[in-house]
């Protein structure tokens, strides 16, 4: 007789807890936000990663997956402060859960009081457009390096 291992058996009782707890989520709205840069964080504990769009690094320049010149740290330290403001006091939904990406984030459109995250980021010139299909990119990750600082307030 084949043996099932522990991990194994642990996975199949806690997959549908989890399924439950993300698909609860989407239709729990919540005021409680952290935001780690202008384009992910957590909600309730959860990772998640705006979908479709991009914010500029603000981990070190020349660090994987960081900046990579410095106009690209400042960007990004504008962009969450954007994100921040914009999520303050609202009441927040998931609107749209598009599964997991690569780093096991959430991949989600998200509203503040009706209003949607990442289209009022890219209005405001803080994030851009970074379109997918699945985990696959439609086009080139936007160069925060060539781009000017100017933003709307």
């Amino acid at each position: 007789m084949r043996r099932i291992p522990k991990f194994a058996i642990a996975l199949a009782l806690l997959a549908p807890s989890f399924t439950q707890d993300v698909q609860s989520q989407e239709a729990t709205e919540t005021k409680t936000i952290y935001w780690s840069d202008g384009d992910s964080g957590r909600i309730n504990g959860i990772r998640f990663r705006l979908a479709n769009v991009d914010a500029p690094e603000t981990d070190g320049i020349g660090a994987r997956g960081g900046a990579k010149c410095e106009n690209e740290r400042k960007l990004g330290y504008e962009a969450k402060q954007f994100v921040v403001n914009f999520t303050r006091d609202k009441t927040l939904k998931i609107a749209s859960n598009y599964g997991y990406d690569r780093y096991e984030r959430l991949v989600i459109d998200l509203q503040a009081n009706g209003i949607d995250v990442g289209t009022a980021a890219i209005t405001s010139n803080f994030l851009a457009p970074w379109p997918h299909k699945g985990r696959k990119a439609l086009s080139q990750k936007p160069d925060w390096c060539k781009m000017d600082s100017r933003r709307e307030n």
